[in-house]
């Protein structure tokens, strides 16, 4: 959760009260976010005390010492939510298809006749700072430029050249410099250095120009020292570009609505027409329409055992800046406005309300239900039946983790992915953690791996969790358990692995069809294996396919694998010894 310093005495004026220290910490805890320190009895002489405030990480309106004081005096009933008016486009702003090949989505807005004082143009400076670290994960999806529009000649446009074919004289410079000249520049500054990879390898480099051809800025990288903004600057144009669309508008919708308090007409906004070359749509940033959700008030009241009336509700709904415009047969008609993107569900409004309401308020209850008795999933069940003939076969459990990484499920095992089973992480923090696994063999060879000093043979197995796409489905992935064991010696040891499929099959009561893979045997219940000549994780000849049929008459499926490891996979998990394996899908035994 980020942490907000603001000042307090400037948080005081704007809730039109002081508070102590215990007071506050009373308020911000009622409200949902945390007071962390207030600094009055560590300032030096001269320095003004500051209180730091903990938010949660999806509300980026509050960000700022502006968000915070707006979301507390509506919730105080001090103050209403705003209104925010867009006035007729101008100018417009032109995507150039160039973009598409390092940061495709841009907007932008402008905020007319502005007056910053010191603290609130610093505040402005710090919101920016907190988006990019926050939503904008460090610049990589978004990156945002505020620039003195009277230094600008408008119409805009968004275009990426070749870093050697234009220059320019970054912020706070005197030099004038090229794209590349820049990445030199910068490469060991401690502020900028960080970002530079977002851009460095690519082609051409993103510009925000004007009707002159002057660079405004380099996003994600700098502005130009041509456009900055000071003090004494009172027309702002604010452009934001990045790779997600989505966060995008947010940003662009945040840092307007937080300050066009500081225009002439406060809370009135000049928007954009954006035009985008590349797939000839146009559209207005930013919007500012309020989201409409519909809630049932028998949600609401079930949820928090209460028995409100929707103008109950409404009352609690509008000191959370939510605004109900109809309620008819007790379905709410909930306005959201543009500053709480973290609405996103009936739910959330419902969380709303329960904060409002206060959660020290709500009276205890006991669950309205007959008889409450809890048991294990069928699922779980079966696990704990794999988890215990494992065991009392002489074999140790093990617990890896659910993310490996790529390589790891893939090329290891001498697989192909082909995009249609994996679930791939969008930022992994490392290597290791790139996918979710579609296979218990990549954390049961870690293990083995990890544990090489050990006595042979190493006898280890899972029961667990493996994770498959599958996008006809609402989540476009599910879970399915699977059961796998290794054992790892001197010797490849496939007839202990295939022993021990064989305690698991008789402990469900599944017999052994002898001549199963010559389709000779009657249609009745039990399991066989067949030669697998197409897996390349196996020995040549020593892989084969488990097929298992669970009553009389009914076709038999595939449901694993079992075999010698191929020498080249265990030369990828570094390890010295032969191995078998196996492999099952357990929700066939339900």
């Amino acid at each position: 959760m980020p942490t907000i310093a603001v000042d307090k005495q400037d948080l005081f004026d704007l809730l039109g009260r002081s508070y102590t220290t215990e007071e506050f910490d009373e308020l911000c805890f009622e409200f949902g976010i945390e007071l962390d320190e207030d600094t009055t009895e560590d300032c030096q002489p001269g320095e003004r005390p500051e209180l730091k405030i903990e938010i949660g990480a999806n509300r980026y309106d509050m960000l700022c010492i502006e968000g915070i004081a707006q979301s507390l005096n509506e919730f105080l009933g001090n103050a209403k939510t705003p209104v925010y008016k867009t006035l007729e486009p101008k100018y417009t702003l032109t995507i150039k298809e160039s973009t598409s090949e390092v940061r495709p989505y841009a907007a932008g807005a402008i905020l007319r006749n502005v007056s910053f004082n010191q603290r609130s143009y610093n505040s402005f400076i710090a919101l920016q700072d907190k988006l990019h670290t926050n939503l904008c994960r460090h610049r990589t999806l978004v990156a945002m430029g505020t620039h003195d529009l009277d230094k600008m000649a408008p119409p805009f446009t968004y275009d990426a050249r070749d870093p050697k074919s234009f220059s320019f004289t970054p912020l706070n410079q005197t030099k004038k410099m090229t794209g590349l000249e820049q990445m030199d520049f910068y490469e060991k500054d401690k502020n900028l250095g960080k970002y530079l990879h977002i851009i460095k390898d690519k082609p051409v480099f993103p510009l925000i120009l004007d009707s002159n051809d002057n660079v405004g800025s380099m996003p994600p990288i700098i502005n130009s020292d041509l456009t900055k903004i000071s003090l004494d600057t009172k027309n702002v144009f604010i452009d934001v570009t990045g790779t997600d669309r989505t966060k995008v508008e947010i940003v662009v919708n945040t840092l307007v609505c937080m300050f066009s308090r500081y225009c002439d007409k406060p809370f009135e906004i000049e928007p954009i027409k954006v035009i985008s070359e590349h797939n000839g749509e146009s559209r207005i940033t930013p919007n500012l329409e309020s989201k409409k959700f519909v809630v049932k008030q028998e949600y609401i009241n079930s949820c928090l055992g209460l028995e409100l009336s929707v103008e109950e509700i409404s009352k609690l709904l509008s000191k959370m800046s939510l605004h109900v415009v109809d309620h008819s047969e007790g379905n709410l008609t909930v306005l959201v406005p543009p500053t709480r993107t973290d609405i996103l569900h009936a739910c959330d409004v419902m969380e709303d309300a329960a904060i409002a309401y206060g959660y020290n308020n709500l009276t205890k209850t006991k669950v309205q239900s007959s008889a409450l008795v809890a048991k294990p999933l069928p699922i779980n069940k079966v696990s704990d039946i794999l988890r215990l003939a494992s065991s009392q076969s002489g074999w140790l459990e093990v617990m890896p983790l659910t993310l490996c990484s790529h390589d790891e499920n893939f090329k290891f095992l001498n697989k192909v992915d082909n995009n249609d089973i994996v679930v791939k992480l969008e930022n992994p923090k490392t290597a290791e953690y790139q996918v979710v696994r579609t296979s218990l063999l990549p954390g049961l060879l870690k293990t083995v791996r990890e544990n090489q000093k050990h006595s042979l043979p190493i006898k280890v197995f899972e029961a667990g969790d493996i994770v498959l796409k599958d996008d006809k489905l609402e989540r476009k992935a599910f879970n399915q358990k699977n059961w796998a064991a290794i054992y790892a010696g001197k010797a490849s040891g496939f007839e202990f692995i295939q022993g021990l499929l064989a305690k698991i099959m008789q402990t469900f009561r599944t017999p052994w069809i002898e001549d199963g893979a010559q389709l000779k045997a009657p249609l009745k219940r039990g399991y066989w294996i067949e030669e697998n000549a197409v897996s390349k994780t196996y020995f040549p000849g020593r892989g084969a396919d488990i097929f298992f049929r669970a009553k009389d008459g009914e076709k038999a499926v595939k449901i694993g694998e079992i075999g010698v490891l191929h020498p080249s996979v265990c030369n990828s998990f570094e390890i010295p010894y032969a191995a078998s394996s196996v492999e099952i899908n357990a929700e066939f035994f339900l």
